[in-house]
C-alpha cells in the first residue's frame, strides 16, 4: 500500500504538482493528427495535465497549442476565427500565433506596438506518428523528441484512436503490468478454446484454464525488473516442459508509456493513457508493425471492436461505459465468459474506473508478492518526481534512442537462461539473433 501523502503525490497531475511537473518535462500526446486535418482547420478543446487548451493548425499546417482563453477578458478562443496564421477572437479581434505571440490588436488605441506586451500560454507542439503531441515543460528543458519506431513509419503500418476513461492515470496504467488478471478477466469458462481473442492472434498457444483450481497462482511470477535508458523492462522467464527456455521482455517508458496490449500478429502495441484531470484520462490505444496493415487487420481494430471499443457516434465515449454497466451480460458471464463484459478493453476499463471510485485509496490496498511490478514501477515514479522537486532532473527525456524499444516474446532450444533473456532484450530493440525463433502468444 501506499501511504495518504504519496498516494496524493503520485496521483496529482496538475500544474504545479510534483508529478505534474514530472509529467512535464516529457512529449505527450495532446491530440489525434486527424483531429487537426487541415491548415486553418476548426479548432479543437484539449484537457491535458488540469489545463484547458486550444489546438489548432496555422495556414502552414503547424500544430499549435494555446490557452483556451484570450487574455484580454477570458473570452473562449475555441470560438475563435482560424484565419491567415492565427487564432483571432471572436469578441474584440485579439489574434495569436502558434507561438503564443499576438500578432493583432486591433482594439488597442495605445499603438500597433503594444501587441508585443502579450503573448498567451502556448506550447511547442509535434505532428509524428498519427498524434499532436505537446512538450509543457519549462522551455530551457525541452528535450529532444523520443524516438518511437512507429513514429517514423507510413500511415498505413499503425492504427491509432482514443477515448476517454473516468478514473485517475494510474489505476489504469497499473492494469498493463499486472501479471495475474488475464486468467481470470480475460478469460471463458470453456478454457479459453472459443475465447474471441483467438481470432484477434489465430494460430497463438492458448493456456487451458478449465476450472478455478487450473486459474489458481501457485508460485511466484519469475519476473525480473531492469533498469533501461528510458524506464524499465519486465522480463518473464520459464523452462518449458521440454526443456526450451521462453522469455518474455515488455518494455515501460517513463511516465506513461507501456507496451502491454493485445494484437494481431507481427503487430506491436502502446496503451497511454494521458491525464486530463486527476480523475479522467484521454487514452490513446495504438497498434502497429514494421509492414502494411492488410484490410483484414484494420477491419479487426476499426471494426472487430475486440481491441478497440465501439465509441457513441461523435464523442470519445465508448458506448459501454461505467454509466451503463458497460453493458455487462448477466446470462453470457454464467454460461461464456467470466465477466459478461464484451471486449478486452471493457473488461478493463470496467475494474479500472472505480477502484475505490475514480481515485483510489491506496492507503486500503492488500497487495501480494504478484503485484511487484506494480509496486516496483510507482517507487521508481515517486522517486523520479521527489528527485525533481530537489533539483534533480529526470534523465529519460534525454535519451531519445532509448524510447526505441518494442516488446519482445521469444523460444530458443540453444544456450542458458541468461543467454535466452539478452537476446530477447536484443530483440526488444529491433535486433533477432538468429537461433532465437518468435514464441506463440500466451495468453495468461
Amino acid at each position: 500500500m501506499l501511504s495518504r501523502e504519496d498516494n496524493e503525490l503520485i496521483t496529482n497531475t496538475n500544474p504545479g504538482t510534483p508529478m505534474g511537473e514530472l509529467f512535464r518535462r516529457f512529449w505527450l500526446p495532446a491530440a489525434l493528427s486527424n483531429e487537426l486535418p487541415g491548415a486553418d482547420c476548426v479548432p479543437v478543446r484539449v484537457k491535458l495535465l488540469g489545463e484547458d487548451l486550444i489546438a489548432f493548425r496555422d495556414s502552414d499546417g503547424r500544430p499549435g497549442l494555446v490557452d483556451a482563453y484570450c487574455p484580454h477578458r477570458g473570452a473562449p478562443l475555441f470560438f475563435g476565427r482560424n484565419e491567415e496564421n492565427g487564432l483571432r477572437c471572436v469578441y474584440h479581434g485579439w489574434k495569436f500565433a502558434v507561438s503564443g505571440e499576438c500578432v493583432d490588436l486591433p482594439n488597442a488605441p495605445e499603438g500597433p506596438t503594444f501587441k508585443d506586451k502579450i503573448k498567451i500560454k502556448c506550447y511547442p507542439c509535434e505532428d509524428a506518428g498519427g498524434l499532436i503531441w505537446a512538450y509543457m515543460g519549462p522551455a530551457e528543458k525541452k528535450p529532444p523528441f523520443p524516438g518511437f519506431e512507429w513514429c517514423n513509419l507510413p500511415p498505413t503500418h499503425r492504427y491509432v484512436t482514443k477515448f476517454i476513461m473516468e478514473c485517475n492515470f494510474l489505476q489504469a496504467m497499473e492494469g498493463d503490468y499486472d501479471p495475474s488478471h488475464g486468467r481470470f478477466l480475460h478469460s471463458t469458462l470453456d478454457g479459453n478454446r472459443n475465447n474471441p481473442s483467438n481470432r484477434i492472434r489465430p494460430g497463438q498457444q492458448v493456456v487451458i484454464f478449465d476450472s478455478m483450481e487450473a486459474r489458481r497462482v501457485k508460485k511466484p511470477a519469475p519476473d525480473v525488473i531492469e533498469e533501461t535508458g528510458s524506464g524499465v523492462f519486465r522480463i518473464t522467464s520459464q523452462e518449458l516442459p521440454d526443456g526450451r527456455k521462453s522469455v518474455n521482455v515488455a518494455p515501460w517508458m517513463m511516465p506513461i508509456f507501456p507496451t502491454a496490449g493485445i494484437s494481431r500478429p507481427g503487430h506491436y502495441a502502446s496503451n497511454m493513457r494521458i491525464p486530463m484531470t486527476n480523475t479522467s484520462i484521454m487514452f490513446y490505444r495504438l497498434r502497429w508493425g514494421y509492414e502494411a496493415f492488410s484490410e483484414d487487420d484494420l477491419w479487426e481494430y476499426k471494426q472487430g471492436a475486440y481491441t478497440h471499443p465501439e465509441l457513441v457516434p461523435g464523442t470519445w465515449q465508448t458506448k459501454a461505459n461505467i454509466h451503463n454497466d458497460y453493458e455487462v451480460d448477466r446470462v453470457a458471464q454464467k454460461n461464456f465468459t467470466f465477466t459478461g463484459i464484451k471486449t478486452f478493453p471493457l473488461q478493463d476499463i470496467a475494474m479500472m474506473e472505480s477502484q475505490w471510485g475514480p481515485l483510489a485509496d491506496r492507503t486500503q490496498e492488500h497487495l501480494t508478492s504478484y503485484d511487484h511490478d506494480i509496486i516496483y514501477i510507482r517507487r521508481k515514479l515517486l522517486r523520479t518526481a521527489k528527485n525533481l522537486m530537489k533539483g534533480i532532473e529526470p534523465s529519460e527525456p534525454w535519451n531519445p534512442e532509448a524510447y526505441k524499444v518494442h516488446s519482445s516474446n521469444v523460444i530458443t532450444e540453444q544456450g542458458t537462461m541468461a543467454e535466452a533473456i539478452e537476446a530477447a532484450k536484443a530483440r526488444a530493440y529491433g535486433k533477432v539473433p538468429a537461433p532465437v525463433r518468435v514464441a506463440p502468444v500466451l495468453l495468461a
